[in-house]
């Protein structure tokens, strides 16, 4: 159906709470706040963490929240490399992909080296043609720059891919590129939030996206 699709992490692809929880109470307790809820965590998660630290907290300084950042990944990135999980139909779905021929890539505010770790660990490597994570752009989503540079890399026009993704930020970000856009609900965003975006498909799981696939 599309010649490239492309990905979200966090709640699309695959389920770091644990561990971004973890490194969430280690960062806010060590700069004097109290440990956040983990329904709260939850709900940040798909933005940069500076923004999320000023979503908890109401804090905007640039030094604090760049100092979060830093006491988070002192906990967080090695148990996000070990510890992640994939949901249920992921490796069945971007194996399905590539023996399609559509091309894979994953666009994330997740650290670019910490998904590829993730992904050999499951052996799915050689399923995706690029990954952008956080340090390779200068604006997020909704911005559409790490999705329209990874389609420029596999030479896609954005309207003959496909980004799927599981928050509002995501399909800003297909908006913006002008690709086509699912929602997958594997994370704490309702279908309703998706009503305002230009959407194709709102998929309960990843084994529906791959039904509606053609896989």
């Amino acid at each position: 159906m599309f010649k490239a699709v492309c990905f979200d992490f966090d709640y699309t692809l695959g389920d770091s709470t644990d561990s971004i929880v973890a490194g969430f109470v280690h960062g806010l307790t060590s700069l004097g706040w109290p440990a956040p809820e983990r329904t709260a965590v939850r709900a940040t998660i798909g933005y940069m963490l500076e923004d999320a630290y000023t979503m908890l907290t109401g804090d905007s300084d640039p030094a604090r929240r760049a100092r979060f950042r830093l006491l988070f990944s002192e906990v967080a990135v090695e148990r996000q490399r070990e510890e992640t999980t994939l949901f249920p139909g992921a490796p069945e779905l971007l194996r399905g992909l590539k023996e399609q021929g559509a091309k894979s890539a994953i666009v994330s505010s997740k650290r670019r080296d910490t998904i590829e770790i993730i992904m050999d660990r499951f052996g799915l490597g050689d399923t995706l043609e690029l990954v952008v994570g956080s340090g390779d752009v200068k604006r997020p989503k909704p911005d559409p720059e790490g999705l329209l540079f990874v389609l420029d890399k596999m030479g896609v026009r954005p309207g003959e891919a496909l980004f799927c993704g599981d928050t509002v930020l995501d399909a800003g970000a297909a908006q913006n590129a002008g690709t086509h856009f699912a929602a997958v609900l594997n994370g704490t965003t309702p279908a309703r939030d998706f009503d305002r975006f230009p959407c194709d498909h709102i998929s309960p799981d990843l084994w529906d996206l791959a039904q509606w696939l053609e896989l």
